[in-house]
């Protein structure tokens, strides 16, 4: 099939992906991503083989997972994400990466364990933020613990990506990443910096209009920072993610009262068109074969789900804030060993890098797949139970 085809098919499966989320939903609450990426398994060559592939199809892509990467940088609340809560989930990361490139060099060997040891480390932010906005979840003090971990959860694999996998002598990695922290934080200095009067006008002058300075500036905002990652031979993630933190100091500084509408507008082009295009073309991409075949790949596939929620769940739970017990701290866990994104872009690259064969990658990210539709969904219901019992206390 032609690449124009192929997008006319990916977009009917972003069309046809909510139908059947909302459809099956009301019965059991499946995620989005879910639909998207088995959609795309089912048309992908392994199944029908309709669908084809492409540079642009490629390169949407990319820019999919740029985008989802960056509005999980932008729904970062600085005033929740920080103090103690932080420590911890600094803390809990660390102790994830530890284990996880010692569980990954003992299962896969010294090569092979540095990729899968730094997959198993990553929360997919992403994923969960919508379930936790449209659970009603996110404003709550449960939903800023799980931003600060998941926030942590995300940046903390793109810059072991940086430094471990990035192909160079580890202290010319760390030279390039701290000028990229140097760029960045200018970027974030001139964020705070005041605006002119005319900043916020021209902003509300053109919201509803054909100009849409707001939109294009955060567009702007996102190109230039994966452009300098790039520049620096930088993982663009880390730039997409950078990019939401400094747009959200932007807008909430320049104009508040219209923040809000703004990342609507970018959530629309979002989550509208290039995150589904992103999630589908997994799904296409996705090597069904390697893991049905019955071999090694079918077997790794639940240990791996399994070590997402040892290597990344268990220090969650150990090092969540005391305010949080029982069935919220394990409903924490679960959500924190949520992933998706980052285990796709880095067995990509092991892939790429010929380190990662297809077994271990079709393993990985099917165990990831599994985990976006099992932990939120238990996380949920341990929530739904919580919320129940506290009401019917207070009556």
């Amino acid at each position: 099939m032609s690449q124009s085809g192929t997008l006319i098919l990916i977009m009917s499966i972003a069309v046809l992906a909510p139908l059947l989320a909302y459809g099956i939903g009301r019965r059991l609450p499946v995620p989005l991503v879910i639909f998207e990426i088995v959609l795309g398994i089912l048309v992908g060559p392994d199944v029908l083989g309709w669908a084809g592939e492409g540079e642009v199809i490629d390169t949407l892509s990319d820019l999919g997972l740029a985008m989802l990467i960056f509005l999980a940088g932008y729904e970062i609340e600085f005033d929740k994400v920080r103090g103690d809560t932080l420590k911890r989930s600094v803390g809990a990361w660390l102790i994830a990466l530890a284990a996880g490139l010692t569980l990954g060099m003992l299962l896969t060997g010294a090569s092979k364990g540095v990729y899968i040891g730094t997959a198993l480390t990553s929360t997919a932010l992403g994923a969960v933020l919508p379930v936790l906005r449209d659970a009603g979840d996110l404003r709550s003090r449960f939903g800023s613990v799980m931003m600060a971990m998941g926030a942590v959860g995300e940046f903390g694999p793109i810059i072991a990506i940086t430094l471990l996998l990035s192909g160079r002598a580890p202290g010319r990695s760390t030279v390039l990443l701290a000028a990229f922290a140097l760029l960045t934080a200018g970027a974030v200095f001139w964020a705070l910096r005041p605006r002119r009067p005319w900043f916020s006008h021209v902003i509300d002058k053109t919201l509803h209009s054909s100009g849409q300075f707001a939109v294009r500036l955060v567009v702007l905002l996102l190109a230039v920072m994966l452009g300098v990652s790039g520049a620096l031979g930088l993982d663009t993630l880390l730039g997409a993610f950078a990019a939401g933190l400094i747009t959200r100091l932007v807008l909430h500084g320049a104009a508040p009262q219209s923040a809000g509408e703004i990342l609507a507008k970018v959530e629309a082009m979002g989550f509208g068109f290039l995150v589904p295009v992103f999630y589908v073309v997994t799904g296409i991409e996705f090597d069904l074969d390697a893991l049905l075949s019955g071999g090694r790949a079918l077997l790794l596939l639940p240990v791996f789900l399994l070590l997402f929620l040892l290597v990344r769940g268990l220090p969650v739970y150990a090092l969540a804030p005391r305010d949080l017990q029982g069935r919220d701290r394990r409903a924490l866990t679960l959500f924190a060993s949520t992933a998706l994104p980052l285990v796709v872009a880095i067995t990509t690259i092991g892939v790429d890098d010929k380190v990662l064969g297809t077994e271990e990658a079709a393993a990985l990210v099917g165990a990831a797949m599994l985990s976006v539709l099992v932990f939120p969904l238990v996380g949920l219901r341990l929530r739904g139970e919580k919320v129940e019992s506290e009401g019917a206390e207070s009556w």
